[in-house]
């Protein structure tokens, strides 16, 4: 298998988020206007699988940047238990590629007759989300065919980035996602990070960072779950020393995120002392130091997606078609 379709998606996005950055730049502004004068109270994220692991981005970057608390929402809630959550004076963000699962869906019509601002990241503008929410955001990552996303979840990140960025009037980090397109081809053009013979005979392993490295290990964890067939688990460095720590003195694998912002010197301090336990540790690396701190981990996802895909080749499997799995999946 010369080439993947996962593999070619992955190298869209460089040139995706530039196209993005630009054309939604006056819908991010105009919505940026309206947070505002909302001044919502709370913010709630929704969405499933990568969608979900991209609200723990949000929740990070909004909390950070602009003071407001930010949750998870349990889409069951409404969908199963057929319970209205009080959502007055609130912001709900759905995350969604095809925006077409019922209980997604289900969690829009609870949400607007609680009295929530609804948006929508979504991919797919036909989905029957964009009629149900106050505005949307494309994502504007054209049709992703490979069961495994890649350039859906690095365009919900950069889409997130921008309306922050306007959202509280920081210009340093308009100016730094102007770069990030660049950014994303250096790395690109980087050598490979994360080598086939560490993952052969790989089993099990936990992946770990802190603050928007956690945010990004959720995904890296369940990349490695979909096309490798490694059972990986993500952590917080710090939360796994509250207990899973234990597993560190059976050799457990640990692949290290050291994302450098403010968490740098407490998780580098944390995966020390992980490290001295007996872990086997695989770190990747931060291309450039001077990279915004906002907009680092984006450039860890990009080469990691290059990587598992080679590991997951070397493994015997298609990441275009890992078993079991359809690219939408409808719960209720």
């Amino acid at each position: 298998m010369t080439s993947t379709i996962m593999r070619q998606e992955a190298l869209e996005v460089p040139d995706l988020i530039s196209r993005q950055l630009n054309e939604n730049k006056a819908l991010c502004q105009t919505l940026a206007k309206t947070l505002r004068s909302l001044n919502p109270s709370f913010i709630v994220t929704v969405g499933r699988g990568t969608s979900d692991h991209a609200g723990v981005f949000a929740k990070y970057l909004i909390e950070i940047e602009l003071g407001i608390q930010v949750s998870s929402s349990a889409p069951s809630v409404s969908s199963i238990y057929h319970k209205k959550i009080n959502l007055e004076n609130a912001v709900v963000i759905f995350i969604s590629q095809s925006g077409r699962s019922p209980d997604i869906l289900d969690q829009v019509k609870m949400a607007k007759s609680s009295g929530a601002y609804c948006i929508a990241l979504i991919n797919d503008e036909t989905s029957p989300i964009v009629d149900l929410v106050d505005t949307f955001i494309p994502l504007k990552a054209g049709e992703e065919k490979a069961v495994a996303a890649t350039k859906s979840y690095l365009l919900t990140l950069s889409a997130l980035l921008q309306l922050v960025s306007y959202w509280g009037g920081n210009i340093k980090l308009e100016s730094a996602l102007n770069t990030l397109p660049s950014l994303m081809n250096m790395v690109v053009n980087s050598p490979q990070q994360l080598k086939e013979k560490d993952f052969l005979s790989m089993k099990h392993c936990v992946v770990l960072g802190r603050g928007f490295g956690y945010a990004i290990a959720l995904e890296i964890a369940l990349k490695l779950k979909e096309v490798c067939g490694i059972h990986a688990e993500a952590f917080s460095s710090a939360e796994f020393l509250h207990g899973p720590v234990t597993l560190a003195e059976q050799k457990l694998s640990i692949i290290n995120i050291p994302i450098k912002d403010e968490s740098y010197s407490s998780h580098k301090e944390l995966i020390d002392n992980i490290a001295a336990r007996g872990a086997e540790l695989i770190s990747m690396q931060q291309i450039n130091e001077k990279i915004h701190p906002r907009i680092a981990a984006l450039t860890f996802l990009q080469r990691f997606y290059l990587d598992v895909e080679k590991i997951a080749i070397s493994r015997g499997v298609n990441p275009d078609t890992p078993p079991g799995l359809k690219k939408i999946t409808k719960t209720i």
